[in-house]
């Protein structure tokens, strides 16, 4: 009989041991979970903050050497040109865009999905970076002859959108004419398809034949 007593205050000390470990093991598993629950937030914020690339950039570059940024033509970005006289002597700009935000001054230079700025060219010239769809072209760009007005879409890092190997991108040609009143259009050079030719009466000395066209994707029609 005092030998089963005995084993009375063992058995309760093994008892108390095996709590104490149960509390513990609760305790660290907890905080484990806790920890990764962080984790897993602060990476989905890093992932929201910074978003996934865009397209892949190739090695062809524009005149400039910007280079290309080539994306699948469901996922692409496209622009259209109009360029008309103005009564200030001057021409007026306007771009149609499709699926193309322009950010605003100060974007952070990288590559957003649908979004960037317009470049706009004069015979291939660089003339202003475009933010707004509207823009006033001095007259001192387009003196008398015939001249391709360009608007080229680009992301915020400086990369060219592009499409199969071409630029996202639409031209005008306009021809300004001297004192005699005469206009003329030269052809189009390369493959690039013509669109619809608009015509208009210009300010004193100038007269105007615009004459759409675009890169030659999209199967093949001008913006």
């Amino acid at each position: 009989m005092s030998h089963r007593c005995s084993t009375l205050p063992g058995m309760a000390w093994t008892r108390a041991l095996l709590a104490a470990l149960a509390v513990c093991v609760l305790l660290l598993t907890g905080s484990a979970g806790c920890g990764t629950n962080g984790a897993d937030e602060q990476q989905k914020q890093r992932n929201e903050a910074s978003p996934s690339p865009v397209g892949e950039v190739v090695g062809e570059t524009d005149e400039e050497g910007h280079r290309y940024r080539e994306v699948d033509e469901e996922d692409a970005p496209d622009v259209g040109i109009e360029v008309q006289p103005a009564a200030d002597d001057r021409w007026s700009v306007r771009l149609t865009l499709k699926d193309f935000r322009l950010s605003p001054a100060g974007a952070k230079p990288e590559a957003v999905a649908g979004r960037g700025i317009a470049r706009l060219f004069v015979d291939g010239h660089p003339v202003a970076r475009l933010r707004t769809t509207e823009y006033r072209l001095s007259a001192r760009h387009v003196p008398q002859g015939t001249h391709h007005v360009t608007a080229r879409l680009y992301a915020d890092d400086g990369t060219v959108w592009a499409v199969d190997g071409e630029p996202v991108e639409s031209t005008a040609d306009i021809t300004a004419s001297g004192p005699s009143g005469a206009s003329r259009s030269s052809p189009h050079s390369g493959p690039e398809p013509t669109g619809t030719a608009n015509g208009a009466l210009s300010p004193p000395d100038l007269v105007l034949r615009t004459e759409e066209r675009a890169s030659p994707d999209r199967g093949g029609k001008a913006s």
